[in-house]
């Protein structure tokens, strides 16, 4: 972690080298903790076919149609997951007595894949996302930071071998080495966190990505194993897969606010919205 902050592969992500050795050491972050309880929620649409990442490369072809990442095609997966994993608490609370807890949902400095594979969810890809053989990797990932003495479950060994799909269908060749990503590169960064303009260079091969992208997700092999999800929270909001790129961009900042309610999108704002398109 500190090697890939002192490349600068972090970016405009200020928040990632804000918080020391917290990041790696979870008891640092909540005092008193002892172990890590690792959840994952799968976000797949249900309404997915078998060739679903066939059909997802090909809409990359059609430059009138705006491509959406697909968790952010429903609901703010932030406040599902936290909701989920607070009633597992609150469960867990039931059986055994009170304890001391915090949740995490992507929302605080905790190496989430690290804690994940260390749990045997799964093992870090070369893309760096977690990936399992009976899953891949589309899903989110939550935490439960616990001052119980659990018993700690074993590591996944990694099933990556020599593929290298994912590094190689990366657009703006961002995945600099295995298990190695420069999020300035990145085009889920620059359509989400990078603040400034999108550069010259990658304006291109950005295409019609405007949030998000799942390409090096789309090539991996493991994912013809990715679950549907199981709640209909993770829909597609209506007109919302296959939007039109001229229909998006004529959104005022009031219509923008009131159509991405509870969407993981509305955060970048309006503004940042029109420079993705």
């Amino acid at each position: 972690l500190l090697a890939w902050l002192q490349a600068g592969y972090h970016g405009d992500m200020d928040y990632m080298a804000n918080h020391g050795t917290k990041r790696a050491r979870p008891a640092e972050l909540v005092p008193g903790t002892v172990r890590a309880i690792v959840a994952r929620m799968p976000y797949l649409p249900m309404q997915r076919d078998d060739d679903w990442r066939r059909h997802e490369l090909a809409r990359l072809d059609d430059p009138a149609t705006a491509v959406i990442s697909l968790y952010a095609r429903g609901r703010d997966y932030h406040k599902v997951l936290r909701n989920r994993l607070q009633q597992l608490a609150a469960r867990i609370e039931t059986a055994i007595g009170a304890f001391g807890y915090r949740v995490f949902t992507d929302s605080a400095p905790v190496m989430e894949v690290a804690l994940a594979s260390q749990g045997g969810l799964g093992w870090r890809g070369k893309h760096t996302l977690l990936l399992d053989r009976d899953g891949g990797s589309m899903f989110f990932l939550g935490e439960i930071l616990v001052d119980i003495p659990l018993p700690a479950d074993s590591a996944e060994a990694p099933h990556c071998g020599n593929c290298r799909r994912c590094i190689d269908i990366c657009p703006t060749q961002a995945i600099v080495e295995p298990y190695l990503v420069d999020a300035r590169r990145c085009i889920s960064y620059l359509t989400i966190e990078h603040k400034g303009a999108i550069p010259e260079d990658l304006r291109a091969p950005m295409g019609n990505r405007v949030y998000g992208c799942d390409d090096c997700q789309l090539a991996c092999p493991w994912n013809k194993f990715a679950h549907r999800a199981t709640l209909p929270d993770f829909d597609v909001r209506n007109g919302f897969d296959a939007p039109d790129m001229a229909t998006l961009f004529s959104w005022s900042e009031a219509e923008f606010n009131q159509r991405l309610e509870g969407s993981p999108i509305r955060r970048i704002g309006h503004e940042r919205w029109l420079r993705n398109l």
